[in-house]
C-alpha cells in the first residue's frame, strides 16, 4: 500500500470539540435482540440533544440496509460488521461528535476488538439486560418466532453464542427497569463525560 497517503489534519478533534463544547465519546450498546438497545439508543440521544449535545445515533439495521449490505452473518460477516462500525465512529469521533451505537455485537472478543480500535478512553459499553424469554415475548420484529420455527439460522441467543459483557462500565436491566427508567440512568452515567 505504498501508494496510500493519509491526510494531515488541520482541525483537530479538541478543535472540534471546543467548537461544540463537548467532549466526543463512542456509546457502545450492546444486547440480545428486542433487548431495548435501539429504543435506549435513540431515548438517550434526545436526552442529550435536549441538554444541547450534538449526537449520532448508529444502528444494526440501518447499518446493514447501507455500509454493510454485503454482510451475512457467519462468524467472519459479524466480525467484519463490528471492524467496519468501529472505524465509522473513529471518524465521528474525530469530528467531535457524541455517538451512540446499538448492536448485538454478540461476542466479548467482538466487543474488545471494538473498543481496542476506537481506544479505551473514548469506549463507554453499556449492556442491555434482558432474558432471552423476556426478548422473545417481545419480539417487535417476529425474529424470534422465526428463528424458534427453524427460519432464521445463527440467531443470537439461540443457536448462535451471546457473551454477558465482561466489562461494560453501565448495565441496564430492562425486565425490571422501564424505558425512561433506563434513559435516565444510562445519561446519568455518560453526562460526566461528555460534559465540556
Amino acid at each position: 500500500m505504498t501508494n496510500i497517503h493519509p491526510t494531515n489534519i488541520y482541525l483537530s478533534r479538541s478543535d472540534k470539540e471546543h467548537y461544540l463544547r463537548q467532549n466526543a465519546k463512542i456509546i457502545w450498546i450492546t444486547g440480545l435482540s428486542g433487548s431495548g438497545k435501539s429504543t435506549l439508543a435513540h431515548g438517550l440521544e434526545r436526552k442529550l440533544a435536549e441538554k444541547g449535545y450534538f449526537t449520532q445515533v448508529l444502528d444494526g439495521d440501518n447499518i446493514r440496509t447501507g455500509i454493510n449490505k454485503n454482510l451475512g452473518f457467519s462468524d467472519e460477516d459479524r466480525t467484519e460488521n463490528v471492524r467496519r462500525i468501529a472505524e465509522v465512529n473513529k471518524l465521528f469521533l474525530n469530528c467531535g461528535i457524541i455517538t451512540i451505537n446499538a448492536f448485538v455485537s454478540p461476542t466479548n472478543d467482538i466487543r474488545h476488538m471494538a473498543r481496542e480500535i476506537i481506544g479505551t478512553d473514548n469506549f463507554i459499553e453499556i449492556f442491555v439486560d434482558a432474558s432471552f424469554d423476556t426478548c422473545a415475548k417481545r419480539d417487535p420484529k417476529g425474529l424470534y418466532k422465526k428463528a424458534l420455527a427453524g427460519e432464521i439460522l445463527n440467531f443470537t441467543g439461540l443457536d448462535a453464542p451471546f457473551d454477558r459483557p465482561d466489562d461494560a462500565e453501565l448495565t441496564i436491566n430492562t425486565d425490571t427497569l422501564t424505558i425512561d427508567e433506563g434513559i435516565e440512568k444510562a445519561y446519568e452515567y455518560v453526562k460526566a463525560a461528555v460534559r465540556w
